[in-house]
């Protein structure tokens, strides 16, 4: 509701004595004998006050309104999220471009004042590729997953672990929220073994567990854990893992309410070569079909096996979101429309 305020006319307020003669103060000193000026003791009307409102005013207005709308439709899912771990799985294009690192930062620490738990799980495709050039190493892709050998191994934990990571956690402090780095190998977060086709892809690593134990009093003081997902096996050999997979089992690791993928499409298609089909809820038996029916595949399948797993181990929703959306966390979370693929249970 806006209240308007009543229309004071000018002949209705007293009418100012004239000014005492003699000598005066110049206009920027003032009297020393003067009251103080109370702001709620007295009525001021500026000379514009019965004007009628410039288009710039209206228009300043008109945007303050609409913030407060926002607000207004957050509250209930604020409330309702409040206390709750949410889990974030941050790459692709939002990790590119500088405009969406900021929203996904902002995001994150908006997320955590209003009291969620949040806990960002992190890959480096690109960053990964760019120093592997520098060190002289063509990079190599086996059915989309990366091929490991020793040096890129060491390669990519020293990105992963001492590049990105760290450069996550300090933008995240200098945002406001206080973030701590981790990795798969501390306090044995995440322990690995060779996938199925080690003899391709080299050191490239399932979650063998995820023991969350390190996580439980970092989540619950208010902190926001950032990990990069390298992990070691029972010898200690270092492995890297896919950022989606480990976010999901973390994610059930944790009891978490939500886990959110950042992604480079807008979801999950009804129609492939439709980007208007945009599927906003389905459960796990819907998609379960799709897959089947050929209407997802590629590398979304994994996304969707991902989630699949998550929900059955406790999860509560899952979804699939665009990160090339700017604060495309926020809406999923905190609207009623969202901007991506919820799965449910």
């Amino acid at each position: 509701m806006l209240l308007t305020k009543p229309y004071l006319s000018n002949s209705l307020l007293p009418v100012p004595s004239p000014p005492p003669s003699g000598p005066t103060l110049s206009s920027n000193h003032a009297s020393p004998l003067a009251a103080p000026t109370c702001r709620r003791s007295r009525l001021r009307i500026s000379a514009t006050s019965t004007a009628a409102p410039s288009p710039s005013s209206a228009a300043a207005a008109t945007a303050s309104l609409s913030r407060v709308d926002v607000l207004s439709e957050a509250l209930p899912f604020i409330q309702r999220f409040k206390g709750k771990t949410v889990v974030v799985k941050y790459g692709g294009a939002a990790m590119k471009s500088p405009e969406l690192q900021a929203s996904v930062i902002r995001d994150l620490v908006l997320l955590s004042c209003v009291g969620l738990r949040p806990v960002l799980v992190h890959g480096g495709g690109p960053e990964i590729n760019s120093w592997l050039l520098r060190v002289g190493v063509e990079p190599q892709f086996r059915d989309g997953l990366r091929v490991t050998d020793a040096l890129t191994m060491e390669v990519v934990e020293m990105v992963l672990v001492g590049k990105v990571n760290k450069n996550l956690v300090s933008l995240i402090n200098i945002a406001g929220g206080t973030a701590i780095g981790l990795c798969g190998k501390d306090a044995r977060l995440i322990t690995a073994r060779p996938s199925p086709n080690a003899a391709a892809l080299g050191f490239v690593g399932e979650v063998s567990r995820v023991d969350a134990t390190v996580l439980h009093p970092i989540i619950a003081a208010g902190h926001i854990p950032v990990i990069a997902t390298v992990a070691a096996d029972e010898t200690g050999q270092a492995y890297n893992i896919n950022a989606d997979t480990a976010a999901g089992e973390i994610a059930a690791a944790v009891g978490a309410e939500k886990l959110l993928l950042l992604t480079d499409v807008s979801g999950i298609l009804a129609d492939r070569n439709d980007p208007g089909s945009l599927v906003k809820v389905v459960d796990i038996a819907g998609v379960r079909k799709m897959v089947a029916d050929g209407k997802v595949a590629g590398g979304m399948i994994p996304k969707v096996e991902c989630c699949v797993h998550a929900l059955a181990q406790g999860v509560h929703t899952a979804s699939i979101i665009d990160g090339r959306v700017p604060h495309s966390l926020l809406l999923e979370i905190l609207t009623d429309e969202g901007t991506g693929t919820m799965i449910t249970g």
